[in-house]
């Protein structure tokens, strides 16, 4: 006999709550997995740049010989290579690395833009078919006409390698003990998926303002030792480095410590002053297109990919919570509201100089707009035109200028006795 038609509705019933269950179960599943896949790529340190710039052509003005003698370089006309100023071109899987100067043609109709190459300072340029563009212009500190020398600070991880660059005089002869350096450091610290080499853009100024420079490297970086996990601690647990950093200046005779930071070396650098136990050494702080807010960013790249909000909150919480370890590979979670200076404006006491583009597509500037209408001790400078970290590159000058505009105070500030009439903070 059929079923009673009760008995067929709960039949059918149970059967359809099974269905349901199972759709929310796999939906909540491919949301999981979208979202530890999104948290992945922002705490995995990328492996390598991928080589997506097609090299079009390689051609030479003038005699050999002859001084003024131009190389150019023919490219697809890009948001990157159509922007004004200095950058480089690396190529070779990263081992080519060449300096790439002005704009001399651009063909909307072609596609392309003709630019000076200024130097190569490795590789064939002539044999490259594809490469990267960076705003990192130099390969180290003597490219750009610096005295350096090479050495190593003993990080938690290992050793890792950076540059000094003396204030004034040469570098310490070879075999020799470090020689003293008295007076300001600057501790520069790059960002994600970058090197030191990103920082000497900033030493020429801060040279000329009288302080030694410490370009450094850090966990993770690929140039410093890894961690266990082989996981970025966005700001959370590098600063720890930087810490080191500033013992091994107060070692060789800094007496005052200006932290320069670009992208995620910017939250390293803002950690620094909140944790470090030499915070009372931190005159200033000099960031460039810093990341001041993780839960900010992961939401903008949400919007960008066009990823559902949800899955970039999901994101988040797998990189905080402890529960999210096994999607993360992070060894522990990273406290994003420790992070957030938007949240924590008022307990920022360190001042800080903001240059940032209002056209970075990639750590847009309105949480740095933000963060100095929040906090006096923050000065917001605007740029345009560049894209993410390349203020400098599209204007050197401003750059400089605004560095040397605002820092002598801040240390001359610093300098004083507490109390002093220039004591700036609290």
């Amino acid at each position: 006999a059929p079923p009673a038609p009760a008995t067929a509705w709960a039949r059918g019933a149970v059967v359809g709550a099974a269905a349901t269950v199972g759709a929310a179960s796999l939906s909540f599943g491919l949301s999981s997995a979208a979202a530890a896949y999104f948290a992945r790529q922002v705490v995995v340190p990328p492996k390598y740049r991928s080589e997506d710039l097609p090299i079009l052509g390689l051609t030479r003005t003038g005699e050999d010989g002859d001084p003024a003698a131009t190389t150019l370089v023919k490219l697809p006309a890009t948001v990157d290579t159509t922007v004004a100023g200095t950058y480089s071109l690396r190529f070779d899987a990263g081992r080519g690395h060449a300096r790439i100067g002005a704009i001399r043609s651009y063909s909307p109709q072609e596609g392309t833009v003709t630019r000076v190459v200024e130097e190569v300072y490795t590789g064939d340029l002539a044999k490259a078919s594809r490469g990267f563009w960076s705003g990192t212009v130099y390969p180290d500190p003597g490219a750009a006409g610096l005295p350096f020398e090479e050495v190593e600070i003993p990080i938690e991880v290992g050793p890792a390698p950076c540059w000094v660059v003396p204030a004034e005089g040469g570098p310490t002869p070879e075999g020799e003990r470090p020689r003293e350096l008295p007076g300001p450091w600057a501790i520069m610290v790059h960002g994600r998926g970058a090197n030191r080499m990103e920082t000497v853009r900033a030493v020429p100024v801060a040279r000329e303002l009288g302080l030694t420079s410490l370009l450094i490297s850090y966990r993770n970086d690929r140039e410093a030792p890894p961690t266990h996990d082989f996981r970025y601690g966005l700001g959370f647990t590098e600063w720890k480095d930087v810490q080191t950093a500033i013992s091994y200046a107060k070692s060789r005779g800094a007496t005052q410590i200006v932290l320069f930071g670009w992208s995620m070396g910017g939250a390293i650098s803002l950690q620094t002053a909140d944790l470090s136990f030499y915070r009372d050494d931190i005159a200033a702080l000099v960031l460039t297109g810093p990341v001041v807010d993780w839960f900010e960013l992961i939401a903008h790249h949400s919007r960008t990919r066009r990823i559902p909000s949800g899955i970039g909150r999901l994101a988040t919480s797998l990189i905080s919570h402890p529960g999210g370890r096994m999607l993360t590979g992070l060894a522990a979670p990273v406290d994003l509201k420790a992070l957030d200076w938007l949240s924590r404006s008022e307990q920022l006491h360190t001042p800080t100089l903001v240059l940032h583009s209002v056209d970075d597509e990639f750590v847009p500037a309105a949480s740095s707009r933000r963060l100095a209408e929040l906090n006096r001790f923050v000065e917001f400078v605007p740029f345009t035109r560049a894209r993410h970290t390349k203020e400098w590159n599209v204007d050197p000058r401003r750059w400089e200028d605004a560095v040397r505009r605002w820092l002598p105070e801040r240390l001359a500030q610093d300098a004083l006795p507490a109390g002093g009439a220039g004591a700036a903070r609290p």
